[in-house]
C-alpha cells in the first residue's frame, strides 16, 4: 500500500476512533447525569404559585393527617433552619444565608410575628445554637447565647430584656473547608449540662477524612475547655434532639450519594459516647460500602461492637433535618413520644422523596414500633413549594416548622377532636 494512503486511512482510524470514545464518554456521562439527576427538578424549578399566597388565600397545599390547622408564622426569611425558644420565650430562627440570627415577635399573640428581628448578624453561615443561663445576684438570671458557624463556635452575653447578644468570644474554632458547612449544636442533658455538643459534618460525600474533627458530634467542656470525640463515623448528622423520658441523644444522619435510588438508607441514630456509627464504609444495619471500601478484612468491617447499627432506617435520599418528640399536653395519648422528623426531600433521585414530615410511632422508652406520614403538600408536579427543616413540638398542640426554600416559618395547631 503506498505510505501516503497508509497515512490517511490511519488519520481515519484515529479519526473514527475519537469519536467513538467522544460518543462512549458522552453517553456514559448522559446516563449518570439522568441517573443521579433527573429528580432534581423539584429543587431547581420555582412552582407557579408561592406557599404564602396559597395560605393566605385560604387553601390548603399541605396536608396533615388529624386536620390540623396550618398558618404561616413568620415570612420572608431567606433560608431559615434552626428553631428553639429563647430565654424570655422568643421564638429564634438561624438564617445562614444572611449571616444572621432572628427573634420572631409575636407582641399581640395573634400566632404570627409581626416582627423579624436581627439579634445577631454578620456570622458565617450560622446554623446551631443555644442558651445557658444561670442565677445571678438580685434574683435575675445570667444568660448566655452560644452560635455555632461554619468555622466556630462563639459565646455572646444574651439580654433575654432587649434581645440582645454583644460581647462575643470564640471558644471553639472548627473546619470551614468542605462539602457539609453547618454546624449543628445543642446542650447535652443533666448531670452533663456544661457539655455543648458540636455536630461537624464530613468535608466529602464519601472519602476517608484527612481532618480529625470532620464526620462525627464532638463535645465542648465549658469548665475544663477541653474538645473531644463525642462519637464518630457520622457523614452529617445535621440535627439532634433529647429524648424526654431517657434523656438519650438522637440525631439524623443523611447517607451517600450516587449509589442508586434506594442504597443507603438515611438513618436516625441513638447517639452515645465513645461509639463509631460507621460512616465512610457502612451504612444502615451495618452493610459494608464494598462500592467504596475495597479492603479485605479480617473481621467482618461491619459489626458490632466496633462499628453502631442505624436505629431507625429511613428511605434513601430522603435527606432527614429536625427532629422532635410529641409532648404529652394537649396532644391524643397516642401521640405522646412519637418523633416527627422533617424530610428535606431528594435531589439524588430519578424519583424525588421525602419534602415531608413522618411520624414515627415510638413507646415511651424510645421503642420502635412503626411510622406513618404526618405531614405532605410540599412536593408538587409543579415544583416543590418547600422544603421543611426543623421541628418544634410544644405542649398545648402547638408545632412550628421552618422551611429555607419558602422563606417562612409554619405554625401547627392541633385540632382536638
Amino acid at each position: 500500500m503506498d505510505p501516503i494512503q497508509l497515512k490517511i486511512i490511519n488519520r481515519k482510524t484515529i479519526k473514527y476512533l475519537v469519536i467513538i470514545i467522544l460518543v462512549v464518554v458522552l453517553s456514559y456521562v448522559v446516563i449518570f447525569l439522568w441517573i443521579n439527576f433527573s429528580g432534581v427538578w423539584p429543587i431547581v424549578k420555582r412552582p407557579s404559585e408561592n406557599i404564602v399566597d396559597i395560605i393566605k388565600e385560604g387553601k390548603k397545599p399541605l396536608s396533615i393527617k388529624d386536620g390540623s390547622i396550618v398558618s404561616v408564622y413568620a415570612k420572608d426569611l431567606g433560608d431559615p433552619r434552626v428553631l428553639q425558644f429563647a430565654p424570655g420565650g422568643s421564638l429564634f430562627v438561624s438564617v445562614p444565608g444572611k449571616g444572621k440570627i432572628y427573634a420572631l415577635i409575636d407582641g399581640n399573640n395573634d400566632g404570627v410575628a409581626e416582627e423579624n428581628r436581627v439579634v445577631a448578624e454578620n456570622l458565617n453561615d450560622p446554623h446551631g445554637f443555644a442558651f445557658k443561663c444561670e442565677a445571678a445576684e438580685g434574683g435575675d438570671e445570667k444568660c448566655k447565647m452560644y452560635i455555632a458557624e461554619t468555622d466556630k463556635v462563639s459565646e455572646f452575653d444574651f439580654d433575654k430584656a432587649n434581645l440582645t447578644a454583644t460581647n462575643v468570644k470564640k471558644i471553639v474554632d472548627l473546619p470551614a473547608d468542605g462539602r457539609h458547612i453547618t454546624r449543628t449544636i445543642m446542650f447535652m442533658p443533666s448531670p452533663d449540662e456544661n457539655k455543648l455538643l458540636i455536630s461537624v459534618g464530613s468535608s466529602c460525600d464519601v472519602c476517608v477524612e484527612k481532618n480529625a474533627d470532620r464526620a462525627k458530634i464532638l463535645v465542648y467542656d465549658l469548665g475544663t475547655k477541653d474538645l473531644k470525640d463525642f462519637a464518630t463515623g457520622l457523614r452529617n448528622s445535621v440535627f439532634m434532639a433529647i429524648h424526654p423520658v431517657n434523656g438519650k441523644i438522637w440525631a439524623t444522619e443523611m447517607g451517600r450519594d450516587f449509589l442508586g435510588d434506594d442504597l443507603p438508607p438515611d438513618e436516625i441514630n441513638i447517639i452515645e459516647d465513645g461509639k463509631n456509627y460507621g460512616w465512610p464504609i457502612c451504612y444502615g444495619k451495618n452493610i459494608h460500602d464494598a462500592d467504596f471500601d475495597k479492603n479485605t478484612y479480617i473481621r467482618n468491617p461491619c459489626m458490632e461492637p466496633f462499628e453502631t447499627p442505624s436505629y431507625i432506617d429511613i428511605p434513601a435520599h430522603s435527606a432527614p433535618l429536625g427532629l422532635a418528640y410529641i409532648p404529652e399536653e394537649g396532644w391524643p395519648e397516642d401521640m405522646w413520644y412519637n418523633l416527627l422528623v422533617a424530610y428535606h426531600g431528594s435531589w439524588n433521585r430519578s424519583t424525588p422523596a421525602g419534602y415531608k414530615i413522618v411520624r414515627y410511632k415510638l413507646d415511651k422508652d424510645g421503642k420502635y414500633l412503626g411510622e406513618e406520614d404526618f405531614m405532605a403538600g410540599w412536593l408538587t408536579s409543579d415544583g416543590a413549594l418547600g422544603r421543611p427543616v426543623d421541628i418544634l413540638a410544644l405542649p398545648g398542640g402547638t408545632l412550628y416548622i421552618s422551611d429555607d426554600r419558602a422563606g417562612v416559618v409554619y405554625r401547627v395547631t392541633y385540632r382536638q377532636k
